[in-house]
């Protein structure tokens, strides 16, 4: 073989090798943007000072200066069809937000009017939320997300509360509705939810679903809806199969660092938490 031939064949060789290694090394992961950026859901919008289920605009500005920028927030009507932000309508939520001086004896354990909702501070200094005013937060910090926990069930109320939430919306910006993440409470709601608006992202929460785990991975598989659950149901193999089928896995509500570190090695996206922000997730040492 003469040497140009010689050096000719090691250039094609070594071409090969080249394309082999560009074809077999491992791809970087494009980073991940929008909602699935994020690992923490700021839960009632986060913990404020020690409090939980605030729901509260103070808790929401604390959260996001912490990084955080996933929010969830509980969504009750009240007794004149305004849409609030609230946990629910007991006695001991009341005393849990501070309110057994502020509200008559008689409105404690009760549902309330808009005005008596929006009148009555929480813990005596933080702000209450309605639909309107948590829209006006969205437009505020333009990479918020608003996940919603609206509670009910029966297909007219959920009708009628994601009709007040794209309403809501449409009022101040259409394009907020991008960053709405309606969880709903069995597979049924979904057509009810994508009935008044057909979201980008819906996440079913399991933990009032009866649904089997292959029920739901089927509903995944269907839909490409996203997954929380608590702690207890977040076993090795389901979480494994859930991710195999396409979905995002979060687990609430969780508040300690250690088992967060844990589940997230199991395999888990993200959490619901009272008290860890995203800042403090990226500052736990072995998370994957």
């Amino acid at each position: 073989m003469d040497k140009r031939k010689l050096t000719a064949s090691v250039i094609m060789v070594a071409a090969l090798i080249l394309l082999l290694v560009i074809t077999l090394w491992p791809k970087e992961e494009e980073p991940a943007t929008g909602f699935t950026a994020y690992r923490i859901i700021a839960h009632a919008m986060g913990g404020i000072n020690g409090h939980t289920y605030t729901n509260t605009l103070d808790a929401f500005v604390a959260n996001y200066e912490q990084g955080s920028r996933l929010f969830e927030t509980d969504l009750l009507l009240t007794t004149d069809n305004k849409l609030i932000a609230r946990h629910e309508w007991t006695g001991n939520m009341s005393k849990l937000l501070g309110q057994l001086d502020v509200l008559p004896a008689a409105k404690q354990g009760t549902v309330l009017s808009y005005n008596e909702v929006m009148d009555s501070p929480i813990l005596e200094l933080y702000s209450p939320l309605d639909i309107d005013k948590i829209m006006d937060l969205m437009i505020a910090y333009p990479d918020a997300y608003i996940v919603t926990d609206t509670k009910e069930h029966d297909p007219e109320l959920v009708t009628r509360q994601f009709r007040l939430i794209v309403e809501a919306a449409k009022r101040k910006d259409p394009s907020l509705l991008e960053r709405i993440v309606p969880q709903i409470y069995s597979r049924d709601m979904l057509d009810i939810v994508n009935k008044v608006y057909a979201f980008p992202e819906v996440i079913y929460t399991l933990y009032q679903s009866q649904d089997s785990d292959e029920q739901v991975l089927a509903f995944v598989k269907d839909t490409g809806v996203e997954i929380t659950m608590p702690v207890t149901r977040a076993s090795k193999s389901f979480v494994r199969k859930l991710k195999q089928a396409g979905a995002r896995v979060y687990v609430h509500t969780l508040n300690d660092e250690q088992e967060i570190t844990k589940l997230s090695r199991m395999g888990v996206d993200g959490f619901y938490t009272d008290f860890v922000s995203e800042d403090d997730l990226d500052g736990i040492r072995g998370l994957r």
